[in-house]
């Protein structure tokens, strides 16, 4: 067992010479492992070797991409292609809470469903052509 950990510690040193370990994502931010030992050991298990698996829970990644859409919307200048991501934003939405299976009450709301509303709604009214 000393031989394979001499060997561990010896690529490891390699490749931090090749700067294999600059660019890791949380790099310098110190970590949080309070939900970590809150999670009891056999779930803490299950989900570790999911994630080695590279098996993520379809909600998961719904999750990952409604948060990466709300973010970009935020950042769009073209109204056209806001109107549009936010169709797509509020379609994952939804297909989340169908994935999910949990009470209606536990679903996530369609985000700025009320205000696309209110602004077509202004535009219509004051007689401009729809985006």
């Amino acid at each position: 067992m000393y031989a394979f950990t001499k060997l561990a510690e010896q690529r490891i040193k390699e490749a931090m010479d090749r700067g294999e370990f600059k660019d890791l994502e949380g790099r310098g931010r110190s970590l949080s492992l309070e939900d970590y030992f809150r999670t009891p050991a056999e779930v803490r298990m299950a989900y570790h070797i999911l994630k080695n698996a590279d098996c993520a829970p379809p909600d998961l990644d719904l999750k990952k991409e409604i948060h990466r859409l709300d973010d970009l919307i935020r950042d769009l200048p073209d109204e056209r292609e806001r109107l549009r991501q936010m169709r797509k934003l509020n379609f994952l939405v939804m297909k989340l809470n169908v994935v999910r299976k949990t009470r209606v009450d536990f679903e996530e709301d369609q985000r700025y469903y009320g205000r696309l509303l209110d602004r077509l709604g202004s535009k219509k009214s004051s007689g401009d052509a729809d985006p």
